[in-house]
């Protein structure tokens, strides 16, 4: 009986350590894209400020945001290569709120060029 639960308890850690680290692909690969999504709409408001006039904050706000999916992007894929799980779970940790507040910004940034398109 105790032999079972000697064999389960790996597993589970295994198991667990799959989990974060699916997770932590997951991250990395959605917050390198988005940096790239980031780059293309500063790019298509820089065109469509210089032919309307319309000025924004966007493009700067975008930038920033930019910047935090690219930090998210790097502290997930650390997270990946850390061989300590105590410490991968706090790397883990900081790229997903990141990552989140990123999001936020970027849902936030969907409304000020809304805003100063009408």
């Amino acid at each position: 009986m105790s032999m079972s639960l000697a064999r389960s308890a790996p597993r589970s850690t295994h198991t667990e350590r799959t989990l974060e680290a699916d997770l932590c692909i997951h991250i990395f690969t959605a917050s390198a894209a988005l940096v790239g999504v980031c780059l293309t709409v500063i790019g298509l408001i820089r065109v469509v400020t210089a032919t309307t006039k319309v000025g924004t904050i966007a493009d700067d706000l975008l930038a920033a945001d930019a910047t935090l999916f690219m930090i998210s992007c790097v502290l997930s894929y650390w997270a990946l290569r850390v061989r300590n799980v105590r410490r991968m779970h706090r790397i883990e940790r900081a790229a997903d709120a990141i990552f989140l507040l990123g999001l936020l910004l970027m849902t936030t940034v969907c409304g000020v060029i809304t805003w100063a398109l009408l």
